[in-house]
């Protein structure tokens, strides 16, 4: 069964950015998309770029390194479907954001 572990509030990420953080080894990007909150694996499949230092549309993060761009809510690649990153549930209780591993 999955552990939810308090990454953010919701203040420390408002909409349009994202926060990295460590979690259990893994470093991992959370995504504010218009008060729905996001998680992916943060390295990039190209070159192992920062995802969330990308900027982010919608949705979409554009690692900052070369330009590949991930789905966040699924963690898909948009340039390579049959590759992605992955993907962490996120559950948002009260004004705390926390992650499933």
């Amino acid at each position: 069964m999955p552990t939810l572990t308090k990454v953010a509030t919701k203040a420390d990420i408002p909409a349009g950015t994202s926060k990295v953080v460590e979690l259990d080894g893994k470093t991992i990007a959370v995504f504010n998309c218009d008060g729905q909150f996001y998680a992916i694996d943060n390295t990039c499949r190209h070159r192992g770029g920062p995802l969330g230092e990308g900027s982010l549309s919608g949705t979409t993060v554009t690692c900052p390194w070369h330009g590949w761009t991930y789905e966040v809510r699924t963690g898909a690649c948009e340039l390579n479907p049959s590759i992605g990153v992955p993907r962490y549930d996120v559950t948002v209780q009260g004004d705390d954001i926390l992650v499933a591993l």
